[in-house]
């Protein structure tokens, strides 16, 4: 399974990803790494690895369009089976889903359909959840709205704040991205309407 990796900072879930390729554990190449920032230290990761790594910043484009534009050019010539969103931080267009649908993967630290949009682990710990988590997802249209693959159970306990729940989560997202790509690898699932089912 040929991966194209999306990341706008250190790439902690992407690092999870490669590790397992490297054990093994998950049958699959990272066939690029795009960020959207010049000063994400998950491409400086990536080329350690000596993986093919891409900056198009955000910034130096006149529209979204255009940058997604040049993303999608870079991604045309990589031909990945999967788009995986590790801490990508740009909304994808309407426009960008329909050019892979049910193609692309993103993981979010809440279980969906609770909690979307930033700050989920803040959001949680006001609302007093007893149990929090994340959610890795087909990326759809919607914001954190497409349909579910994996998610993993994380407490919360009574002293956590935003940051002491973020980084239990974040060590379960680890688990949760690779589950979800061994999955989604062996081919055997169907998207029935919102449900992924695999066989």
């Amino acid at each position: 399974m040929r991966l194209a990796i999306l990341l706008s900072g250190r790439g902690s879930n992407f690092v999870a990803i490669h590790e397992a390729i490297a054990r093994g554990e998950l049958q699959a190449e990272i066939v690029c790494v795009i960020s959207n920032r010049p000063d994400a230290p998950g491409v400086e990761r990536a080329r350690s690895l000596g993986l093919s790594a891409f900056v198009v910043d955000h910034r130096k484009f006149t529209s979204r369009a255009a940058h997604e534009a040049e993303v999608l050019r870079i991604l045309g010539q990589a031909n990945p089976d999967l788009i995986v969103l590790a801490g990508y931080m740009r909304l994808l267009s309407s426009e960008f889903v329909a050019a892979y649908p049910m193609r692309i993967v993103n993981i979010h630290p809440s279980l969906l359909p609770s909690f979307p949009g930033v700050d989920a682990q803040a959001q949680a710990v006001a609302y007093g959840v007893k149990v929090s988590g994340c959610t890795v997802h087909f990326v759809d249209e919607n914001l954190d709205a497409g349909p579910i693959i994996v998610q993993r159970i994380v407490p919360v306990r009574d002293d956590d704040d935003a940051s002491t729940l973020a980084a239990r989560i974040l060590d379960e997202e680890h688990v949760a991205y690779v589950e979800a790509l061994k999955k989604l690898a062996s081919g055997t699932y169907r998207v029935d309407g919102r449900r992924v089912v695999f066989d």
